[in-house]
């Protein structure tokens, strides 16, 4: 890996946090914040600015960039962002220990949603902001932003977006990489605005539609109420969120198809019928699973359904229930949506649904080569082939994801109370979804887990918003030779 490169561009991530900081310090004078929070939020604008500035002058130069060294950004990319996002929370008092604000930090840009702060209405504004905005940067991929202005620094982009962006395919909607990215932000804007104008036309103030609609098209969770979207208790509220959040959970391949005229896409695409096959039966599943026993009505059991199932599907964690204490059913239906995800490019965590569908049709034509050993079976998806090279990448992400979730909850259980706890505390983090069941469910947070364990949580964050490889590779030493 090129060190010096890889950080020039590291440092404009760097300068972009800084100037939404002092965004979120602007906010935080509005709304009246104490001083503490202001000046936590511009100490920390003025430290990551500095910081990026310093580091930008430092490595200047040429700059030739690899497939090894798009990685290096990627992964060392989130983890500057990480610690200096941490700073907010830490120099405004919101937290105050180290492990805890970076936690929360990795969280909020990897679009997990796992917290852990209570009582949220006591929070300053302004770091409410900062929190859900990190989300928002988090869910297309701060450095995929970043990739659009790699032209104006003569640098070729691909290598940066084939290690973020999420899912076993990175498919270029333009022939310029550069302009893709723009293209991708643009969608993710209009989306952004339109529902911000309906979350507002609900009866939501300015400052709770934006941050939740915020941590809606990103998949994130972060709520501005401890009780979540619940604390709400709007039905319109709820369905605004719930279509978002499906929408969120969709290739945006399919959205930029769409919006240039060709909206039959969604229907023709098999994994799109697919996720929202999954979603419409597991709604039917927890509808008559949760009424009588938890909701006396049928309309009631229905609207509680599809908004958590929407949410777990897609990993953004919101709650509006606590799903902890419905029947057993349910909760194991909701943990196999954890572990299920939503569609590959799109801003959903999880192993991607495309990969569920490789993988029974790759067993599905196992089985018929077993019975017909001299018939040539291609695995399919629709009509298009899939290469062999991908069935093996898919294979090896399912063993390597199995492994890193069966030795993490391992682990976690040293530092939980229960076993369901710590599966679930993995399953949440590594999947990016936020909240678990028992000890780390919708109704707790994550602050009594000790810092070991927080630490290995943190590390499971990041594993899962960038798909594995892209940190693992890190670990060879061969990536480090020049």
């Amino acid at each position: 890996m090129n060190i010096r490169p890889v950080f020039h561009l590291i440092s404009y991530t760097l300068i972009v946090l800084a100037v939404c900081l002092w965004g979120c310090a602007a906010i935080s004078v509005h709304e009246d914040d104490p001083s503490s929070a202001v000046w936590g939020l511009a100490a920390s604008a003025a430290i990551t600015l500095a910081a990026g500035l310093i580091m930008m002058r430092r490595t200047r130069g040429p700059i030739d960039l690899t497939r090894r060294d798009g990685f290096g950004i990627v992964a060392f990319g989130w983890l500057a962002a990480s610690l200096f996002g941490a700073l907010p929370y830490l120099l405004s008092g919101a937290i105050h220990h180290p492990v805890d604000a970076i936690f929360e930090t990795m969280s909020g840009f990897t679009t997990t949603g796992a917290s852990v702060l209570t009582d949220l209405e006591q929070m300053p504004r302004g770091i409410l902001f900062w929190r859900a905005l990190t989300q928002w940067i988090g869910g297309m991929g701060v450095l995929v932003l970043c990739v659009a202005i790699l032209p104006f620094l003569g640098v070729g982009g691909m290598q940066i977006y084939r290690a973020e962006m999420p899912g076993p395919s990175k498919e270029r909607l333009t022939p310029r990489i550069a302009r893709t990215a723009e293209y991708l932000w643009g969608l993710y804007l209009v989306l952004t605005l339109i529902q911000v104008l309906l979350l507002r036309a609900g009866g939501l103030s300015w400052f709770d539609a934006c941050c939740h609609t915020f941590t809606t098209v990103s998949t994130g969770g972060f709520s501005t109420l401890t009780a979540s979207v619940g604390g709400f208790d709007s039905v319109y509220v709820e369905t605004v969120i719930t279509v978002f959040m499906l929408l969120a959970g969709i290739n945006f391949a399919l959205h930029f198809r769409a919006a240039t005229g060709r909206p039959l896409n969604y229907v023709r695409d098999p994994e799109c019928r697919a996720f929202l096959g999954i979603w419409l039966v597991g709604c039917l599943i927890l509808t008559v699973d949760i009424r009588g026993s938890v909701y006396p009505t049928f309309a009631e059991a229905a609207r509680a359904a599809m908004f958590q199932c929407a949410s777990i599907l897609t990993t953004t964690g919101f709650a509006t229930a606590d799903f902890n204490q419905w029947p057993n059913l349910s909760r194991v239906l909701l943990v196999a949506l954890m572990f299920c995800g939503g569609c590959a490019g799109s801003t959903s965590g999880g192993i991607k649904v495309v990969r569920f569908m490789v993988m029974l049709k790759t067993i599905q034509r196992e089985l018929r080569t077993y019975m017909q050993p001299h018939a040539i079976v291609h695995v399919k998806l629709g009509r298009k082939v899939v290469e062999p090279e991908t069935v093996s990448n898919i294979a090896v992400f399912l063993i390597i994801f199995v492994s890193i979730f069966s030795g993490a909850t391992v682990l976690m259980s040293l530092w939980t109370p229960d076993l369901i706890s710590a599966a679930t505390s993995v399953a949440a983090t590594l999947g990016n979804i936020g909240p678990g069941l028992n000890a780390v469910g919708p109704a707790e947070t994550f602050a009594a887990i000790p810092a070991p364990g927080k630490i290995l949580l943190t590390a499971c964050m990041l594993l899962g918003r960038l798909e594995l490889f892209t940190v693992l590779v890190l670990f060879m030493p061969s990536f480090w030779k020049r």
